[in-house]
């Protein structure tokens, strides 16, 4: 009897040595150092598509999820202390804030998280002062958050620029707007905007707009196709959206007024084609019609075919899409 429960309590060791250190590690706390390790790609990427810092991104990120260790960040993936708000669908968290059992936004990931903060900072009105700022200006940038009511906290911009210079995170910035200048030095001054035309019934129909025009989908991205002497800012009006996103999304040159039938997208295009591997480029089609035509960011298509700014392509040119 005694050799089977030592044989048993061995055995318990041994299951117990197995997984204990991985129950362990699921709740590790995570240094700051690994959390801006872990994000400072996402931060860096919205910087370029919305214009807000990285530095202030990651900043917010660090103090409102006390470095992705809160109970916030861990069990609803919310690393910027978003509450609901009335015009949230999404999935809730509760927790006690500024008052008991306040309603907080739930995530499916943490990349969720920090397009929701973009979005939230870029579409409501009370934040627009804030994209008047210059953009490698974070103490201003802190200040103004404050300033719109993000947090109630006094010393909330303190905390942020703490955050930045103890971290060096405003080194993102500067690589974003060092690399931006790069661009601009090689970005050849005409860029042609002809565009391959197509019929909207070939395109699945995912919705309508306010005013009842069709919204469209190509590459898994909403789209709509420009109307007679139709600008973006009209667009952009018409969807809520800034703009500058507009021009963005379609790699167009501010200013640029879309010929009829040219397909706008309303968010980003994605990095590949899903399905179409490749495209033959014929007489008087422009990268950027075949980057439209796909749903390809035009910088991806340049960098998986190998081609520089201002480089002619012949045409004729398999170009890879994905």
């Amino acid at each position: 009897m005694k050799v089977r429960l030592s044989h048993f309590y061995k055995l318990f060791l041994v299951i117990i040595t197995w997984y204990l250190p991985i129950g362990m590690k699921a709740q590790q706390r995570i240094t700051t150092e690994q959390y801006i390790e872990t994000y400072k790609e996402t931060a860096i990427e919205k910087m370029r598509d919305f214009k807000i810092p990285a530095s202030i991104t990651l900043a917010q990120g660090i103090l409102e999820s006390g470095s992705g260790n809160s109970d916030l960040a861990r069990k609803a993936n919310n690393h910027f202390g978003i509450k609901c708000h009335k015009e949230w669908t999404g999935k809730t968290y509760y927790q006690t804030d500024d008052a008991p059992n306040e309603c907080f936004r739930s995530y499916k990931n943490a990349e969720e998280s920090f397009n929701d903060h973009s979005l939230f900072l870029t579409q409501r009105d009370r934040y627009a002062g804030l994209f008047l700022l210059d953009i490698s200006d974070y103490k201003a940038w802190a200040n103004g958050l404050k300033k719109a009511g993000y947090a109630t906290n006094p010393r909330y911009p303190e905390l942020l620029i703490t955050i930045i210079e103890k971290y060096n995170l405003s080194a993102y910035d500067n690589l974003v707007l060092n690399k931006k200048e790069e661009r601009d030095k090689t970005e050849i001054s005409e860029i042609s905007y002809a565009f391959i035309t197509v019929n909207p019934s070939d395109f699945k129909v995912v919705g309508k707009s306010k005013a009842g025009r069709f919204i469209h989908s190509n590459n898994g991205i909403k789209l709509v196709f420009a109307r007679e002497k139709e600008t973006i800012e009209a667009i952009a009006d018409e969807f809520d959206v800034y703009s500058y996103q507009l021009y963005k999304y379609n790699d167009l040159k501010k200013g640029h007024k879309p010929e009829k039938g040219m397909m706008i997208y309303l968010e980003k295009k994605h990095r590949k084609s899903a399905k179409v591997k490749t495209h033959k480029l014929r007489d008087g089609e422009s990268l950027h019609a075949v980057s439209q035509l796909y749903g390809i960011r035009l910088d991806r298509l340049y960098k998986m075919n190998k081609i520089k700014a201002g480089q002619k392509v012949k045409m004729g040119s398999q170009l890879k899409l994905r």
